[in-house]
């Protein structure tokens, strides 16, 4: 059963996943691709890229609005911590879920991501298999069972998730 059985989205999902590593990028992709959903990923290797993207700064100025952002913590200039509390610190940002979704498994890090606002916190898993489960439940928890107000945008950009 594929998620738009469930009763999934019919209009794409925009994803931002900020990674700096590209072998998780890449994993992250083809288990996102497995779920059958309409997606678009949109990926940045630090903070920066990602701040830019969100604010649609300089080359990012047509950026789509993500409806979900996928965030490492551990990332080169500005990782993961400082992002999530930028996003969570700027009213037209702070809307948009943000999963932590990381190698550690540090109760610091966990309780810090959660002070901060992220929505849920994830450790990566090492296996494969059990990626592309991950991967399958979040598709199916945040796009099939989470509703979206239609609009996430204070600039008048309406952004539907679901049908109503």
């Amino acid at each position: 059963m594929n998620l738009s059985q469930l009763g999934g989205p019919t209009n794409p999902i925009h994803i931002l996943l900020v990674d700096d590593d590209e072998g998780d990028v890449i994993l992250t992709r083809k288990a996102f691709e497995k779920g059958k959903t309409a997606n678009s990923i949109i990926t940045a290797a630090d903070g920066v890229i990602a701040m830019q993207i969100l604010r649609r700064e300089g080359k990012h100025s047509d950026a789509v609005r993500p409806d979900l952002i996928l965030l490492d913590l551990n990332m080169p200039r500005k990782d993961g911590r400082e992002t999530l509390a930028e996003i969570k610190s700027d009213p037209t940002l702070r809307s948009i879920p943000v999963i932590v979704m990381t190698t550690s498994e540090a109760d610091r890090d966990i309780m810090q991501s959660y002070d901060l606002q992220a929505s849920c916190y994830i450790a990566k898993p090492v296996d494969l298999a059990q990626f592309s489960k991950v991967i399958e439940s979040l598709q199916e928890f945040w796009f099939c069972v989470v509703r979206f107000p239609n609009s996430h945008s204070s600039d008048g950009n309406s952004i539907s998730v679901q049908d109503s």
